[in-house]
Order: structure tokens, then sequence, then C-alpha cells
């Protein structure tokens, strides 16, 4: 009887493990195709669902550049601040059917969000066409935010 509740109990409280380990909250860099620094982003679960904004951008020409490529609302807007993931839901320790959006082309993709070894990864993808990013938590210290 008593195996029974330890295996009930842990049953019920196992879906709430699974969440904890798939929470990407934090802050994140992201690399261009070189591995240099590009960004960081503060990604957040709020109400379910998965969002990401950029805080800073680093080795930028400009502190805040506007968003050239961007179509609609968007265009003309700064991107530091710019809703890069937006709304994906968890599903099997992956974060999906919502948008990545990528201010370099303007266009937003698919998306796919999930932790692994401690790095998260970002993939984008239209049908069978797909890239995925890697991104790393900031080293403390290393970079502040802003900067």
């Amino acid at each position: 009887m008593r195996a029974k509740l330890i295996l009930l109990i842990s049953l019920i409280t196992l879906p709430s493990w699974a969440d904890t380990a798939a929470d990407p909250s934090g802050l994140w860099n992201t690399f261009d195709d070189k591995g240099n620094i590009e960004s960081t982003v503060e990604v957040r679960v709020q109400e379910g669902k998965l969002y990401a904004n950029i805080l800073s951008l680093h080795n930028a020409p400009e502190d805040n550049p506007i968003c050239s490529e961007c179509k609609g609302d968007l265009y003309g807007k700064p991107v530091i601040g710019m809703q890069i993931i937006n709304g994906l839901t968890l599903k099997n320790d992956i974060w999906q059917k919502g948008s990545v959006f990528d201010p370099k082309t303007g266009d937003a993709y698919k998306g796919k969000v999930w932790l692994e070894n401690g790095e998260l990864f970002v993939r984008g993808y239209v049908g069978f066409v797909y890239q995925t990013k890697m991104w790393q938590r900031p080293l403390e210290n290393s970079a502040k935010i802003g900067a």
C-alpha cells in the first residue's frame, strides 16, 4: 500500500518536474555564424507560453539600430526591445507552435526551442527547411545589459 502511494505521488508530481527542467527563463547570448556574440536576450514564460526580447546588441554599428528589413508595424522600430520568440507552448520538453522572428531579415518563422546540456537551441523553419541556433547563458560579469 505504501509503495502504491509513493508511486502515485511520483506520477502526480512528475509533470511539474518536467516543466521546471524545460524552463529556459533568463538571459541568453546569441551568436552569429562565425561564433561572435551578437545579442543578449531575455527569455521568459508568461501564462504558459514562451517569449523572448532583445535586451542588448554587441558589436553593432549603432547603439540601437532600427529594423529596416521589418515589415508592417515593426518597420523602423528599434531592434532593442523587439520580441523575437512569440508564444511557443511546451510539449514533450520542446517549446513549439509559435513563431521566432529574425530582425536581420524581417521574417517570422515557425519555431521550436529546447534546452540541451545547459544550452538553448532555437530553430526557425518553413516546411522542411530550417536553421537552428545555439544560445548560451552569459558568464557572470562578462557583459552588462545595455552595453
